[in-house]
């Protein structure tokens, strides 16, 4: 939430020549509505489920990067699912970073809450170790702009091309 897992998989395709995927994004493509309003109707499960349907049929193509939604590591079959079809790099970034980033964003219906910050620190928490546990690479930090953090998940990636061939 706010990590840049857009802007940097933007970015990873095209230095890839692969074509990318906003899970959210085709959410929202596939409902026609905003995320927010997906809360509104459905509540948090709701928007979990089609969270499930949608990474499990982008996991079925090949040669493709996808950003997940910051919540996608919570459902043990996302984190199954995506592990097994493919790379998985985890975009570590402090709570007090990622809220300057969000602060101003309505579009996320999780921070719409009296303390943004303490949402943020409770759900890193949670996730964290989530994320962890399912990444095959973990960028630490934040501190980086979003070309320096694709140049370093490359030189991973082909490292680990290199081990596996």
């Amino acid at each position: 939430m706010g990590a840049g897992k857009t802007t940097v998989g933007r970015q990873l395709a095209r230095r890839l020549g692969r074509h990318f995927y906003d899970s959210d994004h085709e959410i929202v493509a596939r409902t026609g509505v905003p995320i927010p309003t997906i809360f509104e109707i459905e509540g948090e499960a709701g928007f979990r489920r089609r969270e499930s349907q949608t990474l499990a049929e982008l996991s079925q193509q090949k040669n493709i990067v996808m950003a997940t939604g910051g919540g996608a590591v919570l459902a043990e079959e996302n984190r199954a699912c995506l592990r097994a079809s493919g790379w998985v790099v985890y975009l570590s970034v402090p709570p007090v970073l990622l809220h300057q980033r969000t602060r101003h964003d309505r579009n996320r219906p999780l921070l719409q809450v009296d303390n943004p910050l303490a949402k943020l620190e409770s759900l890193h928490a949670v996730r964290d170790p989530l994320y962890r546990a399912a990444a095959h690479f973990v960028v630490e930090g934040g501190v980086m702009v979003a070309s320096g953090i694709t140049h370093h998940i490359l030189r991973g990636f082909n490292q680990a091309c290199a081990r596996n061939s």
